[in-house]
């Protein structure tokens, strides 16, 4: 399948890039201040547990980065697979002056404006106002708004944020995806089974382990 092969060799692009990334942040690392480990010591902390500690606080937070940003490239890939029209599209904010625009992650011919979150763990309650003024916006460029988002967040406060942004999307007749919902949109949308495309490239990278 050509769309497999796109995908698997988007995520060794990702992968080489992470890579890259990390060992480039572990050796500077090796120059780092260290003055703080006293503060690790004083709870118990050895130094070198405070310095792998931050190595991995590191590595986390560009895992992260690059998990969710090949999930969000692979969707979009999927929907252009099935709409090779689709593309991203920034929009005039025709509510306010700040921002100027809002983008689009992929829009198609059927005005489905696709907004795709590997995960969204806000907490800011600006972020409501801000997304409700891009949903209004795009609902009346005459797009449906469509959101979605592949991993629900853990935290009861980024849970109540997803809960009042899905009442907004479907206030505005949209539709929100999240979690088993999403994976099964794509799925029936694009017709490209994205979480087994993953799991087969995961198995193939890590044997399951």
């Amino acid at each position: 399948m050509i769309l497999y092969k796109e995908i698997r060799a988007l995520s060794d692009d990702f992968e080489r890039r992470l890579k890259s990334q990390i060992e480039d942040r572990v050796l500077e690392m090796d120059d780092d201040d260290r003055s703080h480990h006293i503060l690790y010591q004083v709870l118990g902390i050895t130094a070198a547990e405070g310095h792998d500690i931050d190595v991995y606080q590191n590595k986390g937070r560009f895992l992260y980065k690059y998990a969710g940003s090949f999930l969000e490239a692979a969707a979009k890939l999927c929907v252009q697979y099935r709409f090779p029209q689709a593309g991203s599209k920034r929009i005039d904010n025709t509510l306010g002056q700040r921002p100027k625009t809002f983008e689009i992650d992929s829009l198609t011919p059927l005005k489905d404006a696709i907004e795709i979150k590997w995960r969204d763990a806000t907490t800011d309650g600006d972020h409501i106002t801000k997304e409700h003024t891009r949903l209004k916006v795009i609902h009346a460029a005459g797009y449906k708004p469509v959101r979605v988002m592949f991993y629900y967040p853990n935290r009861a406060q980024a849970r109540k944020i997803q809960q009042v942004l899905e009442d907004l999307y479907i206030s505005l007749k949209g539709e929100y995806y999240y979690a088993d919902s999403a994976w099964k949109f794509i799925r029936e949308y694009t017709g490209v089974d994205l979480l087994a495309v993953i799991s087969r490239i995961a198995e193939e990278k890590t044997g399951g382990k």
